[in-house]
């Protein structure tokens, strides 16, 4: 039964629903409130496990006794406000039956750290920095240090802050639901750095159920699922001239040759494999190894938190906090900071497209199908069980996108490739008959994410320039490279996945049967001019019994080496930006796999490091020849000289950087040397070979054309001259020609 309230003149009710759980503004009850007459303050307190509780005010030196005003462990006291400091703070002192007692600052005497523009903003789906006001933020209020929360959860009944401060009893710190915009809100004095907390959530069924911060800034490392706070503008960055200069870029005219990484099995501990190095060990050997080879730009594999290994990062539950597996947010900076020091942009893949269904994640967050789909026709993916984002509710997509803009802004990174867009572009996909929901007009087109992705990109183009989104887009949806306002999703690149099945296919014939699939290799330029393109050999063409690279290589060893040195010396000479995934540089023979580190074993060894030692050309020839990139997405950077030798498996080209200055591309996909091939070219002036991937120090036959060829006026090809070459076996040979003084 309630113990009568003599002091502050409230009835037991109120105090009931607060002790029930169930009260949705608990600072209307606790913290001090002043009496209507003004002349004293009523101190109030709450812990149901309590069995007295103490005022301590700041400057007063005897602690104040309160009264229990109800027995599910309600304390009040009235002060007269003139025996309270003008400037004051207070505390709290509960005591318990076993003779312990426990101390804490009130939290329920602050106003809301959420204004009214925020919550107008956030509503409408337009806070862009929404990560400074929600999760958790390190700060001082009236002198007092402590961590304000902020958590979306409109369906819940009661929403608490819970952590070691409180024991995580969710009694404890109910928070405050901020009117109608669903956000509830706490500052909790006291708390710092490195605390760790959850959200408990009471459904409106009653189900209790305990949530990740979807804005926690850094969480525990896996099996482990709570938030930590973290302080954010600690770190001391040093890449100004980066940052700088990138507003002026214009990446889709400059050299981008990107190395996509997976940093757990990239290179682990040489003293246990089963070990993890860290962002700050790994750092510096990513920046050496990317020098070597020329690639000017780190793909990660996702980084935001995830909990399960074998995902790759690809079911995210922390879209605000790099994982922890390898350091802190601050460590992830420092690669960042080195990478951008060595001249090497940082690109990392970025997953809107869908969710797993961990319970401490964002499933049923309030209890509700919130950030889903209620509809497993609309929310489920059945083949990565995990759940779709609702694209059409303005604050997920708020969510989505502020942390996108997170990021960039948070840790400066350059570019966003984002995953499986073709899978948010059509509500169909990957769906048999019945299984679908049609849109409002009846299509199979996912408007609401085709908005989504627009409003994305006009955002990040918009407060980042030089800032570059990457689509992973597998159809012919029309326009994902192009503007948003000439009717394009916005994006700056798009993945050719059409060029990579298309040119893997061919590689992966037998050479004598090349002759009959030649338009696997042309077709590509057909539509080259459709979108801008990335070439990609990703991790997705390693995996899942496709073997490596260098295992979908033909013939013997010989040929395969061969074949693989050929096949990368045709993509780096073919238009668009460049994307290859770690060990494909080596040649790894082994299929990846996560759980262990790249073969480091091979590099250097034999035909591996003939491999090695043309990438490293290769990057060479293709930073220094502007032909191969100033043009990647204009028809005036490409022309065929030859694609029509099927016969012969043989096709040649030429790349330009203006009207005059060219180069010769020549490959050779068969065995055969070619002793008399006769091509035409543009100038009469001698033409040095500056590439030729059978070259011994390649680990070739060393069959060419001795340094270079002089062109002669005998007309070929649409040319007013040509050339007669030696073609050395399955080679690619690259002409460069020297102007006369």
């Amino acid at each position: 039964m309630a113990v009568s309230n003599q002091i502050s003149g409230l009835e037991p009710p109120d105090f009931e629903t607060l002790i029930a759980g169930d009260h949705s503004d608990p600072h209307t009850l606790l913290g001090f409130h002043p009496t209507p007459d003004g002349g004293s303050v009523v101190f109030r307190s709450y812990h149901p496990d309590a069995s007295g509780c103490q005022l301590l005010i700041d400057g007063k030196d005897a602690p104040r006794s309160m009264s229990q005003v109800h027995n599910g462990g309600i304390f009040e006291v009235k002060v007269a406000t003139d025996e309270l400091p003008g400037h004051y703070a207070y505390s709290y002192r509960f005591m318990f039956e076993d003779g312990n007692d426990w101390e804490r600052r009130d939290p329920y005497r602050f106003l809301p750290t959420l204004g009214e523009m925020d919550l107008y903003y956030a509503g409408e789906g337009r806070h862009w920095r929404l990560y400074d006001k929600m999760g958790a933020h390190i700060q001082e209020i009236d002198g007092i240090r402590g961590v304000s929360f902020a958590v979306w959860a409109p369906n819940a009944r009661r929403v608490s802050v819970i952590g070691e401060f409180c024991r995580w009893d969710g009694r404890l710190c109910p928070m405050r639901r901020m009117g109608s915009s669903g956000i509830w809100e706490l500052f909790v004095p006291g708390l710092d750095c490195g605390d760790l907390y959850k959200f408990e959530i009471k459904a409106a069924d009653g189900t209790l159920q305990l949530k990740l911060d979807p804005f926690a800034f850094r969480t525990e490392l896996r099996p482990r699922t709570a938030g930590i706070v973290w302080r954010r503008g600690q770190y001391q960055w040093n890449d100004d001239k980066w940052l700088d200069r990138r507003p002026e870029r214009d990446w889709l005219r400059e050299a981008i040759a990107v190395y996509e990484v997976h940093l757990g099995s990239w290179m682990r501990s040489p003293d246990d494999a089963e070990d993890y190095l860290g962002y700050r060990d790994l750092a510096p050997k990513l920046v050496d190894h990317c020098k070597r080879y020329g690639f000017n730009f780190v793909e990660f594999m996702p980084l935001s938190e995830y909990p399960f290994d074998g995902s790759w990062g690809y079911q995210v539950t922390g879209y605000f906090a790099p994982t922890s597996r390898y350091g802190s947010p601050d460590d992830f900076k420092y690669m960042v900071d080195l990478l951008h020091q060595a001249g090497i942009g940082v690109i990392i893949d970025w997953v809107p497209a869908h969710f797993p269904k961990d319970d401490h994640g964002l499933r049923r967050f309030d209890g509700t199908a919130l950030y889903e789909h209620e509809d497993p026709r609309k929310g489920e993916h059945m083949d990565w069980g995990t759940l779709i984002f609702n694209f059409g509710r303005h604050e997920v997509s708020n969510f989505l996108i502020t942390s996108a803009l997170y990021w960039i802004d948070e840790f400066h990174i350059d570019g966003l490739r984002v995953d499986a867009v073709a899978s948010m572009l059509y509500l169909d996909y990957s769906r048999k008959e019945g299984e679908w929901v049609p849109n409002e007009f009846g299509g199979r087109e996912n408007l609401e994410a085709i908005d989504f992705l627009r409003r994305l990109n006009e955002e990040l183009h918009g407060q980042f320039p030089g800032a570059f989104t990457v689509a992973e887009e597998s159809t012919a949806f029309g326009g994902v490279s192009r503007p948003v306002y000439a009717g394009g999703l916005g994006f700056t690149f798009k993945w050719n996945m059409g060029w990579m099945n298309d040119t893997l296919t061919y590689f992966q014939k037998d050479p004598i049967h090349r002759a009959h699939h030649q338009n696997d290799l042309t077709f590509s330029m057909i539509y080259q001019y459709s979108e801008n393109f990335v070439l990609p050999i990703s991790h997705d063409e390693v995996v899942h019994g496709k073997g490596s690279l260098l295992a979908r290589m033909p013939g013997d060893d010989w040929q395969k080496f061969a074949n693989y040195r050929t096949f990368l010396s045709y993509m780096w000479t073919h238009p668009g930006k460049k994307l290859l995934f770690m060990g494909c540089e080596f040649a790894q023979g082994r299929e990846w796999d996560h759980n262990r580190s790249l073969d480091w074993h091979e590099a250097g060894d034999d035909a591996h490091a003939g491999v090695e030692k043309l990438l490293e050309d290769l990057g060479r020839l293709y930073h220094s020849e502007p032909a191969l990139w100033r043009y990647d997405h204009e028809p005036r950077g490409f022309t065929w000289i030859d694609c029509s030798d099927w016969q012969s498996s043989v096709i040649a080209y030429l790349r330009w950087s203006d009207d005059a200055d060219h180069l010769v591309v020549v490959c050779n996909f068969t065995a055969v040397a070619r002793p008399d091939y006769r091509i035409g070219v543009p100038w009469p002036c001698f033409y040095k070979e500056v590439l030729n991937t059978d070259s011994a120090i390649y680990g070739g036959s060393n069959t060419g054309n001795r340094g270079g060829v002089k062109a002669d006026h005998w007309a070929m090809h649409g040319h007013y001259h040509s050339v007669n070459l030696v073609l050395p076996p399955m080679s690619c040979i690259v002409l460069k020609p020297m102007k006369e003084s």
